[in-house]
């Protein structure tokens, strides 16, 4: 499903991993609290280029630390309050966040699976998968893309042994900003 950068236009959409793409991903961790959460740098340089280039911009984030009891719903909506204030203090944009507290790594909504993919286009009927791009820092962030017929982009932020070319990763960038600039 190979596509060209120069495809993109202001009418597609953009979902995004947070942890190891938004911001630094704990090690054997969770962000469970915003004293714990640090932006990347690059990515809040590239996330005002980024609301620029797209018409809908979402994250999709597995949160398994609420399903084990070791942050709630509220700490979640705090990093995440305190967060969108930090993209869009520098002109960035997030339209929506999704995210899956289950811990049954088959729930319909925990990536890979589509499920938070059409949550998003439940609420934004525009969308359209062979138009919009995943971007993710694990394989289950381009399965997840894939499963729901989308475009991946896989940033080498955590994991950058994962090997490229695959047959689930279209393009692959160091970090946001290195794709932000690319497009």
């Amino acid at each position: 499903m190979s596509f060209s950068l120069t495809d993109i236009n202001p009418s597609w959409t953009l979902f995004l991993d947070r942890d190891g793409v938004i911001n630094v991903e704990k090690n054997e961790d969770y962000v469970k609290s915003w004293d714990k959460f640090e932006f990347y740098m690059e990515s809040l340089q590239a996330l005002p280029i980024l609301a620029t280039k797209f018409k809908t911009i979402v994250i999709t984030t597995n949160q398994k630390g609420i399903g084990r009891g070791l942050m709630t719903h509220e700490n979640l909506s705090d990093i995440h309050s305190n967060m969108l204030k930090g993209i869009n203090k520098v002109g960035g944009r997030i339209d929506h966040i999704f995210y899956c507290a289950d811990l049954d790594n088959n729930s319909p909504n925990r990536k890979p699976q589509p499920g938070m993919a059409y949550q998003a286009k439940e609420m934004f009927n525009h969308i359209n998968f062979k138009q919009s791009i995943m971007v993710g820092n694990r394989s289950s962030d381009m399965h997840f893309g894939r499963n729901a017929g989308m475009h991946t982009v896989f940033l080498a932020t955590t994991h950058p042994e994962t090997i490229f070319p695959h047959e689930t990763i279209d393009y692959r960038f160091d970090h946001l900003l290195t794709f932000a600039k690319a497009i």
